[in-house]
């Protein structure tokens, strides 16, 4: 409840702080956190030079040219054992980063890939020639007049032999009508 921030303004938080603290305790509380600042930078400072008097000795300058040549020596040897640190730093970062790779191809195979749910659209085929081809283009396209047209022919022989099946018994009947259907298969 000390510090609950009410939306009518900080005056009542500032008016419990006060009945709870009074004003020389807040000074003396400001105080307090303003020496703890002061220290805490201070000993950020001091790191930061304990750092640099560890990593970085203090650069004395040779006064004969052997001692010049064995401290350019010690430097290269320095260089090149940090270019070798970096080059196997990057060598591992690149084969982390191809396994990576592998491993999310892996996971999008093991998944398999999703087809996304398509949706009917339906389009007489001059929209869909006027969506590939463009506004410029104005093509019209029948598609029922290209379709093969099958006509149905009416046999007559058919319909002769479905006709009235007494007049073809009465034909056939005796030797008369035997001697029409060798006439018949012969010519």
């Amino acid at each position: 409840m000390l510090f609950k921030h009410d939306f009518q303004g900080e005056a009542l938080v500032n008016c419990q702080i006060n009945r709870l603290f009074p004003p020389l305790s807040q000074s003396l509380m400001l105080q307090i956190a303003a020496t703890r600042l002061e220290e805490e930078e201070a000993a950020a400072i001091a790191a930061k030079e304990q750092h640099l008097n560890e990593s970085c000795p203090a650069l004395t300058f040779p006064s004969s040219v052997e001692e010049l040549q064995k401290l350019c020596k010690e430097l290269h040897a320095k260089i090149d054992k940090v270019d070798e640190d970096r080059y196997d730093a990057d060598a591992k970062v690149t084969k982390g980063a191809k396994e990576v790779e592998e491993l999310k191809f892996k996971v999008t195979e093991m998944k398999g890939m999703k087809k996304p749910a398509l949706k009917k659209v339906r389009l007489s085929a001059d929209q869909m020639l006027q969506a590939l081809l463009g506004s410029k283009h104005k093509v019209q396209m029948d598609m029922r007049s290209n379709l093969k047209q099958v006509k149905k022919e009416v046999k007559e022989e058919v319909g002769d032999a479905v006709g009235d099946w007494r007049k073809n018994v009465d034909d056939k009947a005796g030797m008369d009508g035997r001697k029409k259907m060798f006439e018949g298969a012969e010519a």
